[in-house]
């Protein structure tokens, strides 16, 4: 989705939100993701303004007081999801999906995570988690996401079909959405 994103030419306006719309941003995410509740403040804190960017392609984005993009959100998906520089920081905001060390390079080129490459030896996943849920990517050794992506099937539907797309990725490193530093 961001492989070729780039903030000049896909941005089409930022917006100055009320703060009742704010309040609401920030309670959803808490919604989506109750681990954020102790460290919201630090992401978006109550007292400063942060941004609504709009984009090409039905693609909005929460950039903070400094422009930096914290949450994006495609029409696609209903939920917004962290950048990979906010799991990296707060890497306990999503649930982890370990795949093995053969998958890296296909997941760092923007490709889908592949059932096999999640029971392997060396993989790792995350008990009961529903379709649709917005996990991190880790690698087997190392010790950051490199992705962000959505599952496509249950935990345990990739356990018992091991077969087809297991995880559908969003953004990984390098992408267009990593190398966005700032959005004024």
């Amino acid at each position: 989705m961001f492989k070729k994103f780039d903030a000049k030419e896909d941005v089409t306006g930022t917006q100055q939100l009320k703060s009742s719309v704010q309040k609401g941003i920030r309670n959803k995410l808490i919604e989506q993701y109750p681990h954020l509740d102790t460290v919201i403040d630090d992401i978006l804190p109550k007292k400063e303004n942060f941004k609504l960017v709009k984009c090409k392609e039905h693609i909005e984005m929460l950039a903070d007081v400094n422009g930096v993009v914290q949450f994006v959100k495609h029409r696609d998906f209903e939920k917004y999801f962290p950048t990979l520089k906010l799991l990296h920081k707060y890497p306990f905001i999503l649930p982890h999906q370990q795949v093995d060390k053969g998958a890296i390079k296909f997941v760092l080129n923007g490709s889908n995570i592949m059932c096999p490459g999640l029971t392997s030896p060396g993989a790792k996943m995350t008990d009961d988690l529903p379709k649709d849920s917005i996990v991190a990517i880790m690698a087997e050794g190392k010790e950051h996401a490199m992705a962000v992506g959505v599952m496509k099937m249950s935990s345990e539907e990739i356990r018992k079909i091991n077969n087809g797309i297991g995880i559908d990725t969003i953004t990984y490193l390098n992408d267009g959405l990593w190398r966005i530093s700032t959005i004024v």
